[in-house]
């Protein structure tokens, strides 16, 4: 049985970069497709079924981060990998905020790159339903985390989470209580070749508390000073 390929969204106004990239990842066994502006983009994501997308923040027309953001507004949720040449931290912020996966700084390495997608795409794998083994929604208090629709609700009402939002929401859920430190976080939610530091886990950690203290007013994760984080659902001491 022939393995499916990986099908990749090459989203890059550089020609020469875009055709280098095309021709490393198809050495590699993905099935590259490609964009040059933001407008193809859209229209290939919304019509083909993709497993992720390398999207260049700078480029003709709407920016790649309006792309990431449109995608994320019409609840496509196919993982995605920002490159830009703007390195700054504010940058990777706004990136992760509207929703993307990883943050990819040019000029890249190769080999980098290649493990960033597999860390990626392996990190889709492990939170894909398995066929015939749905999922019953975790109950805690008003809120509602349902993994089998990737979706978290409060009080009935769906609310709007990043992937990366949603899936440090779930495991921490399932460990009411137990703390975390900020590199087993990482580890565990970003993958032991995330480039980065503490900091992500803090800027994700405030959104989530924002979000689910809008209902109730409760703070559902205990900050340990110097260590990290635990979840504290209602009630607990």
């Amino acid at each position: 049985m022939v393995a499916m390929r990986r099908k990749l969204l090459v989203v890059e106004d550089d020609r020469t970069l875009r055709q280098a990239l095309v021709f490393n990842l198809s050495r590699e066994g993905y099935e590259p497709v490609t964009a040059a502006d933001g407008e193809n983009a859209l229209a290939i994501a919304r019509a083909q079924r993709l497993d992720l997308i390398l999207l260049d923040v700078m480029l003709p027309g709407m920016s790649g981060v309006e792309v990431l953001r449109t995608l994320r507004r019409e609840g496509i949720d196919t993982p995605v990998i920002i490159l830009s040449a703007k390195g700054e931290e504010i940058d990777r912020v706004v990136g992760l905020k509207v929703g993307a996966d990883d943050y990819v700084a040019k000029p890249f390495s190769r080999p980098e790159l290649l493990a960033r997608i597999e860390a990626v795409l392996r990190r889709d794998r492990r939170h894909a339903p398995e066929a015939g083994g749905a999922v019953a929604p975790l109950k805690v208090g008003p809120i509602e985390i349902d993994r089998d629709r990737h979706e978290l609700r409060i009080a009935g009402s769906s609310v709007h989470v990043t992937t990366k939002e949603f899936e440090l929401l779930a495991y921490l859920a399932d460990h009411p209580g137990r703390i975390f430190t900020r590199d087993q976080l990482l580890t565990r939610i970003w993958g032991y070749d995330y480039v980065g530091d503490g900091r992500t886990v803090d800027v994700h950690v405030s959104w989530l508390r924002s979000k689910l203290r809008a209902v109730g007013g409760h703070n559902y994760f205990r900050t340990v000073r110097g260590v990290g984080y635990a979840f504290a659902p209602p009630g607990a001491a």
